[in-house]
């Protein structure tokens, strides 16, 4: 979903390929690579590679439908418009709804592993306080330059490098060492659900997509720049999972809190602790900051439609951000840092995320053959992708996540049958 000022508000074509597809991977490299494997290893087991394929290819259909959509609705709002436009009011709305759900959970997840690469045995007060702090940076209406996202990348990315190389290094993945505990074929359910998790590692490579406005030849950059950039992130993920489940075994991986400070710990290069988390605190910092305007500025576009109370679109005056839905998102996060998990929070992020992009793919069906359609197996691919993996999460999230949808839609049935 369209989570910046959109192209009315920086109308120069100013961004090639790799510029697009840096802002794209700098999107996806946040909390998920540092968190997610040891979860999603509980279900996959040793077919974790498969698990992130499978959402990587996903993740692709996904991003080629959400960009043929862009280029014929360029505007703020992301699937909110598409399924508006497309489905008709109501898909709209639930499109809007499990984003802003999925997204809050996203932020809870961010926060939850920053704190626990920073303080562990801390989490929540650390995460807390992280919230409020980018909060209010957000509040002034702060925005981060394309170098500064481009610094950010590269910081991570040297990160995520020298972790490789310790597990290299280590001997244990040139030796091709049986994986502990790797045990029978986990089912379709475990790796699918694995599958689901990864999804959350992928979110954010939408981003690309609502860059038309911003690119020189948008019809060829952002193509590209989609393949590129989630290209690369899959190629690393596989890296970096794979070599995780290697190095520490399935047992110690499914119940390491801060995996990639254990794996460096286990390689023998305890030194590097301190850059990994330093690399954590800038990439899950990075993405808090700036989801926690794209759900406020979607939340304010909701009220503006009349879908949430108006007073939370009002922007404010001096710094021009919706100050009252950040205060709200922001707020929300905060209450299920309290009482989520990781875990938890990080599979009701993918299940309301996964619905978003199943409402982007049906809206991309219904574009015309004059419209730049996608070819059918992006928006089919997507859609039974997505309805597949978020029907796989633990069933105590897909309940959660039905009961929440199904909120949200009564909420919109009582506001247009009920009360006109």
């Amino acid at each position: 979903m369209a989570t910046s000022s959109g192209p009315q508000a920086e109308p120069t074509r100013v961004l090639g390929t790799v510029d697009a597809a840096a802002i794209g991977a700098a999107a996806m490299l946040g909390a998920g690579v540092f968190s997610v494997f040891a979860p999603a290893a509980l279900g996959a087991g040793a077919w974790l590679p498969v698990a992130i394929v499978i959402a990587g290819a996903v993740a692709y259909c996904n991003a080629i439908s959400s960009a043929r959509l862009a280029a014929r609705h360029p505007e703020d709002g992301g699937t909110y418009v598409y399924g508006r436009e497309r489905l008709g009011e109501l898909w709209g709305y639930l499109a809007g709804w499990a984003f802003v759900v999925g997204k809050v959970a996203s932020c809870a997840a961010m926060a939850l592993t920053l704190a626990t690469y920073v303080l562990p045995g801390w989490e929540r007060p650390v995460a807390v306080a992280t919230v409020v702090a980018l909060a209010a940076v957000n509040y002034r209406g702060l925005k981060r330059s394309t170098l500064v996202i481009k610094v950010l990348l590269v910081m991570v990315l040297a990160v995520l490098a020298a972790v490789f190389v310790a597990m290299v290094l280590s001997g244990r993945l040139a030796a091709v060492v049986e994986v502990d505990g790797m045990g029978p074929w986990p089912g379709s359910f475990g790796v699918l659900g694995a599958a689901g998790m990864i999804f959350f590692a992928f979110a954010g490579y939408a981003r690309i997509a609502t860059l038309g406005g911003r690119v020189r030849e948008p019809r060829t950059t952002i193509p590209r720049a989609i393949g590129l950039a989630l290209g690369g992130v899959l190629v690393l993920y596989l890296a970096i999972g794979t070599g995780l489940l290697i190095v520490l075994g399935r047992e110690r991986l499914t119940t390491s809190e801060a995996p990639l400070v254990d794996a460096v710990r286990v390689a023998g290069f305890p030194t590097l602790v301190p850059f990994v988390v330093a690399g954590a605190v800038l990439a899950c910092a990075g993405a808090l900051m700036s989801l926690l305007l794209g759900v406020s500025r979607t939340v304010a576009a909701m009220a503006l439609d009349g879908h949430l109370p108006r007073y939370l679109g009002r922007a404010h005056r001096r710094f021009g951000v919706p100050h009252r839905a950040e205060v709200v998102v922001a707020a929300a996060v905060i209450a299920l840092v309290l009482v989520g998990d990781l875990s938890g929070v990080i599979a009701f992020s993918a299940f309301g995320v996964l619905v978003y992009y199943a409402i982007a793919n049906a809206s991309a069906l219904r574009l015309g053959p004059d419209e730049d359609r996608p070819p059918l197996l992006a928006p089919v691919g997507g859609l039974v992708g997505c309805v597949v993996l978020a029907t796989s999460l633990p069933l105590a999230v897909v309940v959660l996540g039905v009961v929440v949808l199904g909120a949200g839609a009564g909420l919109w049935w009582l506001r247009h049958r009920v009360l006109g």
